[in-house]
């Protein structure tokens, strides 16, 4: 069974910073791309960062680059997003999803397996 468990989000202050971490289990996800998505109370789940099988290749969403940061250990078979300076704009669920491909995408419609999303809200 294919699963990918969220972890690390809470309630901080404007300017902390928090790790979340998505450990994945079921499958050799070494070879999957994967990425974490958001959504915010009354808006649709965006993209806000991706990484590809080989973690050559990392992107970002605009309102994210420079603060976040994006990374995998293979060993442990899990995601992680480290944000820095965090701001009240970034509160969500965050998502962390892989794509049965080497090759990281924007759309969410290109990911296969989904976590069950950790709450991060951070305060002004």
């Amino acid at each position: 069974q294919v699963q990918l468990v969220e972890s690390g989000g809470g309630l901080v202050q404007a300017g902390e910073s928090l790790r979340l971490s998505c450990a994945a289990s079921g499958r050799t996800f070494s070879n999957d791309a994967m990425a974490w998505f958001r959504q915010a109370p009354g808006k649709e789940r965006e993209f806000v960062s991706s990484i590809s099988a080989n973690s050559a290749l990392k992107n970002y969403a605009d309102s994210v680059k420079g603060r976040f940061t994006i990374s995998r250990d293979y060993a442990k078979n899990t995601l992680y997003l480290q944000m820095n300076s965090l701001k009240p704009e970034d509160t969500a669920v965050y998502y962390c999803a892989s794509r049965i491909s080497r090759v990281a995408k924007y759309q969410e419609s290109e990911y296969d397996y989904w976590g069950q999303g950790t709450q991060v809200t951070v305060s002004s």
